[in-house]
């Protein structure tokens, strides 16, 4: 037989069987599809050595009026403004108490039990201690006034923390430490951290969605859920909400030495919100938005959120958020559902997620400021971030399938839906975040697989070309390319410069692959004989001394088990390599020469069309 050339069609389809997708793509890791031809992901890199503190699920970029670059991260435990390469610390204050804290330390114990009446503190919360003096032996002063992370509770007026040096080296008590610290200590109490996992019985607890009662200060208290911060900024200042819980403000001329304070709390504040489900500003009318605010009770506001009230400031102010005749400050309440989950800007109007509707809220001026319009029931948006708006459309992540929304909802055709679905761990689905990659026309979402707790999957959807691929990777929140060259994207306390080179971080990327479906060796009824493959790659970087894999598999029936029987290694210089594999139906992957010996460092590479040799081999 002649050279048989094997160009297959762009995008995964795991909607068949690996035989009826003959022709297709049926499986991928950190592959994409650009002009149809698969293409290895570009790689990242850590912005800054400098980690921070937590889970981060949560970015917003802006620039200040003085054109600062400024990036807000909100994690589980803090929240943090990057000027620069650095982090700084601006989490709100809950509390603090003036000299009212004694400790109490163990010879031989690192352990330190602080006495604080009423301190309010869960594990993990964060004290700044200041004005103690030393317990007599190793735990100094400088050893307690500093911050601490708080171990354990044990009780409403105690809690523990492990003491350190200012080196953060552990420091053990001895027999002399018998002191309290002394009559002047102080403790300033950041607001407490949120978790890490998400608790159905918690958080939004009511409903279909858990255990509690909507509007119950149990169900929908701040402490006890996922933290998921919102963020947006209001001039050069940014808003932030802790979900489910206070609304804070940060101003940007103060500097990054300060943090951010209850919005309520600022001078001139009347009637604004205490808690929020998720704020976001208005771009053209200037309105700040709460939704699931707590409502008007009185001549104050009550306290317990509403989960299904949207509130909104005056226009071009923040603080005014009491409705008069004089202003455009009000409210409105959404009907369909029970809760609201999410929402994103669009054009010239911001969507609104219930757990059953879509709406859309559009600025219409006075009287009523704003309208809400009904678009859409039964669309459900999965979780508060699995959202994201493109140049195209407005895309998001229900609970069994993807959907687009530009004037009309429409549901997005996905070749990979079942494998997606069928792999995802819907427990911690407020976990899942959306992003997109403008410059590429990719809309993407990492979340939970199946058997884990936390991200470590992505799938995306290329809508320019309409292809989907998938694969594993760990990114928590993602910011795309536009104020800065990048896109940012955090794992594991680092941030990252993605599609920054082919490399993970300095080392070569590893498990990149993309693999066939079956396809016939020649009419499928004989055995045939591969004997020679002329590869065809267009190398995008590192040319030189890149290599890739195409590795041949084989199998006789579809039920039978693949055989591995040539791996080729492919540089840009080669012209052809001579395999042997036998059978009729046969695999192709392409993978990453993650193994070659000089590091593989840089390699991009795009595959084009593939020849085979073939020859019939007869029927046995």
């Amino acid at each position: 037989m002649a050279l048989q050339k094997t160009l297959f069609k762009p995008g995964i389809n795991r909607e068949g069987t690996d035989y009826s997708n003959e022709g297709g793509w049926f499986d991928v890791n950190l592959v994409r599809f650009r002009k149809g031809l698969p293409e290895k992901f570009g790689g990242w890199v850590k912005n800054t050595t400098e980690s921070f503190l937590g889970t981060c699920r949560a970015l917003h970029a802006w620039v200040s009026l003085g054109g600062q670059k400024l990036l807000g991260l909100g994690t589980t435990w803090k929240y943090y403004i990057q000027e620069g390469n650095v982090f700084y610390d601006v989490t709100p204050i809950r509390a603090t108490t003036t000299n009212g804290i004694t400790f109490s330390a163990t010879n031989g114990s690192s352990i330190i039990t602080a006495t604080d009446s009423s301190h309010g503190a869960v594990q993990n919360d964060f004290v700044t201690i200041a004005g103690a003096v030393s317990l007599g032996g190793l735990i100094t002063a400088s050893v307690l006034n500093q911050e601490y992370q708080i171990a354990t509770v044990p009780s409403d007026n105690t809690y523990t923390f492990i003491a350190k040096d200012t080196s953060g080296d552990t420091v053990t008590a001895n027999a002399s430490d018998s002191g309290n610290g002394g009559a002047g200590v102080d403790g300033v109490y950041q607001i407490n951290v949120g978790l890490d996992d998400y608790v159905p019985s918690t958080g939004w607890g009511a409903g279909s969605w858990g255990e509690g009662t909507f509007g119950s200060t149990t169900a929908l208290s701040e402490t006890g859920q996922l933290r998921l911060w919102s963020h947006d900024h209001f001039g050069e200042n940014l808003i932030i909400n802790a979900r489910n819980g206070g609304i804070y403000k940060w101003v940007e001329n103060d500097g990054v030495s300060t943090r951010a304070v209850a919005l309520s709390g600022i001078s001139g504040a009347n009637l604004v919100p205490t808690k929020g489900i998720q704020i976001i500003a208005s771009e053209k009318d200037r309105h700040l938005i709460v939704l699931g605010a707590d409502p008007i009770s009185g001549s104050s506001r009550s306290g317990t959120i509403d989960p299904m009230l949207i509130a909104f400031s005056d226009q071009e102010n923040e603080l005014e958020f009491e409705p008069l005749i004089t202003n455009t400050a009000g409210s409105l309440r959404l009907s369909s559902g029970s809760s609201i989950i999410g929402a994103n800007k669009s054009r010239q109007e911001i969507l609104v997620w219930t757990d059953t509707a879509l709406y859309s809220m559009q600025f219409v001026g006075p009287p009523f400021t704003f309208a809400v319009n009904l678009i859409n029931e039964g669309t459900g948006l999965i979780g508060p971030k699995a959202s994201v708006t493109a140049p195209s459309a407005v895309f998001w992540m229900s609970y069994n399938n993807f959907y687009a929304y530009n004037g009309t909802v429409q549901s997005v055709p996905c070749s990979v839906q079942n494998y997606i679905f069928s792999d995802i761990n819907l427990t911690q689905s407020f976990k899942i975040n959306a992003f997109t990659i403008a410059d590429k026309s990719e809309v993407g979402w990492f979340y939970c697989s199946a058997d884990s707790r936390e991200i470590d999957r992505y799938v995306i959807y290329n809508y320019a070309e309409q292809t989907w691929v998938y694969g594993s990777l760990s990114r928590t929140a993602w910011l795309d390319s536009g104020i800065e060259n990048f896109p940012r994207a955090v794992s594991s306390g680092y941030l990252y410069e993605q599609e920054t080179g082919f490399d993970d971080d300095g080392s070569p990327m590893t498990n990149v692959f993309i693999e066939s479906s079956d396809f016939d060796i020649g009419d499928g009824e004989q055995f045939s004989f591969i004997r020679r493959l002329i590869p065809d790659f267009k190398f995008l970087s590192n040319s030189g001394g890149g290599k890739v894999n195409i590795v041949v598999k084989t199998r006789n029936f579809p039920g039978d088990s693949l055989t591995t029987r040539a791996t080729s290694s492919i540089g840009s210089t080669t012209q052809q390599s001579n395999i042997r594999a036998r059978g009729r139906q046969a695999v192709l992957r392409v993978e990453s020469d993650d193994d070659d010996t000089s590091g593989n460092l840089s390699v991009g590479w795009r595959l084009g069309a593939t020849r085979l040799d073939v020859k019939t081999d007869g029927k046995r």
